[in-house]
C-alpha cells in the first residue's frame, strides 16, 4: 500500500491530464492560439498567416467547431478564436460564446484574409498564428501540446521564447500496471473525488446528449438499436454517443485524457456504465476510474500526443482494465486483459478527428471487453503472438515502439491521402 505522499505523485499526473475541454482539442488549440495572438497584437487584426503541421490538419479539417453554428475546419476555429475567444480559458477558449456571435464568426471566416500553410519542417504538433494590424504584428506558436506556448512576438520583439520541447510534466517513469493498482487501492477517495467526479459528470452528460440528439452518424444510437441490449452493448453505445456529440458540434465540455477528449470519453464512460448497471459503490467506481485513466496515460506516454496510431485503442484497453478492477480482478487479471486487448486491435489508424471516431471508440471498447472475457474463460495471447511480449510492461513497450516509431511513415501517407497529395 502507498502512503498519502506516494499517492500524490499519481494525483498530480491525473490533475495534469484530466482537464476540461470544449470541442475537439486540435481545432480548439487553433482557436486558443488565435485568441492569444489577438491579445498580443492589441488592435484590430487585418490579415493573418496560420502555419500548422499535417497532424493538426488531419485532426481539424472535418470536425464541427462548437459555438459556431456548425462551421468546420481550421479557418472556422481561427475565426472563433479571434472573434470570441477568451485565451485565459485555454482549452475552454470558446466555451462561453453566445449564439448571437455565430453569424459574426461566420462573416469573419468568409471575409477575413488568412492564409494557411503546412511547413515541411513543422513538429508533429505545431500551430503558429501571425497577425497583422495597422503598424503592428503579433506571433504566437504552440508546439508539442495543446496549450504549450513556445514563442510570443510583438512587432518583431521576442516577448517569450523557450525550446520546442514537450511541456514540463510530472515524472511518469514510475508508472506501471502494478504501481497503478497499488495507488488505486491506497488513495483516500476524498483526494480524488473532485477530479474524478468532474470526469463522471461531464463525460456522462455528453454521452446522454449524444443518445438524445442527432449527431454525425449516430453510432451510439445505431448500436443500441442493432444489438440485443446488455451491459456490454450499453457501455459501447454510451461511449460512442459521447463522441458522436463531441465530433459534431455539441456545446458540452468533456474531461480529456492525454490531450484527447475521445480518449477521455473512452477510458471513463464504459467504466461508469458498468458500475451503475451493477449497482457498485461510488468508492469502487472512483478507484476503477483511477485504474482506467492511469493505464491510458501509461500507454500514451510512450506514444506521444499525436500519431498514426488511434489513441482510443489505448483508452479502450484502459477502460477494460478499469472494468476488470470493478469486477474484483487481480493484478494478474488486469495485466492479461491489457495484453489481450493490445494484441487484438493495436494498429488501428488515426485518420483524423471526425464522425467515424465514434465507431472506432465502439470497436476499441468491444476489443477491451473481449480481452477481458478471454481471460475470464482461461484464454489468452502469449509472448511471441505477434507483438505480444513476456510480461505486460514489455508488451506496452512493443506497442509504444509500433505507434511512435513504426507508424511514422504511415502517418505521413495518411496526411497525403487526406490532403489529396499524390
Amino acid at each position: 500500500m502507498f502512503t498519502r505522499e506516494e499517492c500524490k505523485k499519481f494525483i498530480d499526473i491525473l490533475g495534469e491530464e484530466l482537464v476540461p475541454a470544449m470541442g475537439c482539442t486540435e481545432p480548439i488549440a487553433i482557436a486558443y492560439c488565435a485568441a492569444k495572438a489577438r491579445d498580443v497584437l492589441g488592435c484590430e487584426p487585418q490579415r493573418a498567416e496560420v502555419a500548422v503541421s499535417g497532424n493538426i490538419v488531419k485532426n481539424a479539417k472535418s470536425v464541427v467547431v462548437p459555438h459556431t453554428g456548425g462551421m468546420r475546419g481550421i479557418k472556422a476555429a481561427f475565426a472563433a478564436g479571434i472573434v470570441a475567444g477568451n485565451a485565459d480559458r485555454e482549452l475552454q477558449v470558446i466555451s462561453s460564446v453566445p449564439e448571437g456571435m455565430y453569424q459574426k464568426i461566420a462573416d469573419f471566416e468568409q471575409q477575413f484574409p488568412v492564409t494557411v500553410s503546412v511547413p515541411p519542417e513543422a513538429e508533429i504538433f505545431d500551430i503558429a498564428v501571425r497577425l497583422f494590424g495597422g503598424e503592428h504584428t503579433a506571433y504566437v506558436r504552440l508546439a508539442q501540446d495543446h496549450t504549450n506556448v513556445v514563442r510570443i512576438e510583438r512587432d518583431g520583439e521576442i516577448l517569450f521564447d523557450r525550446p520546442v520541447s514537450s511541456p514540463a510534466k510530472s515524472d511518469r517513469s514510475f508508472l506501471s500496471v502494478e504501481n497503478i493498482l497499488n495507488f488505486a487501492n491506497s488513495v483516500p477517495v476524498e483526494d480524488i473525488k473532485e477530479l474524478i467526479g468532474r470526469q463522471i459528470s461531464y463525460n456522462m452528460a455528453i454521452a446522454e446528449e449524444g443518445l438524445r440528439g442527432d449527431y454525425g452518424a449516430n453510432i451510439g444510437k445505431t448500436i443500441l438499436r442493432s444489438y440485443q441490449p446488455d451491459i456490454k452493448t450499453t457501455a459501447r453505445a454510451y461511449a460512442a454517443a459521447a463522441s458522436d456529440a463531441r465530433m459534431n458540434g455539441c456545446e458540452l465540455p468533456v474531461v480529456i485524457n492525454s490531450g484527447s477528449g475521445n480518449q477521455g470519453i473512452t477510458c471513463s464512460v464504459p467504466v461508469i456504465v458498468y458500475a451503475r448497471n451493477l449497482g457498485l459503490s461510488e468508492e469502487k467506481l472512483y478507484r476503477a476510474l483511477c485504474v482506467s485513466n492511469l493505464i491510458t496515460i501509461h500507454l500514451k506516454s510512450g506514444i506521444g500526443t499525436l500519431s498514426a496510431y488511434c489513441g482510443v485503442v489505448s483508452a479502450g484497453a484502459g477502460a477494460a482494465c478499469g472494468i476488470t478492477y470493478l469486477l474484483g480482478g487481480s493484478y494478474k487479471d488486469i495485466a492479461h486483459t491489457l495484453t489481450n486487448t493490445l494484441a487484438i486491435d493495436s494498429g488501428i489508424i488515426c485518420d483524423g478527428a471526425k464522425a467515424s471516431c465514434a465507431a472506432k471508440i465502439a470497436t476499441a471498447v468491444e476489443s477491451g471487453l473481449l480481452g477481458m472475457s478471454m481471460y475470464e474463460r482461461g484464454n489468452q495471447f502469449f509472448a511471441g503472438d505477434g507483438i505480444v511480449k513476456k510480461g505486460v510492461e514489455a508488451t506496452i513497450r512493443s506497442v509504444n515502439r509500433l505507434a511512435h516509431d513504426g507508424m511514422r511513415e504511415t502517418d505521413r501517407e495518411i496526411i497525403k491521402i487526406m490532403l489529396d497529395v499524390n
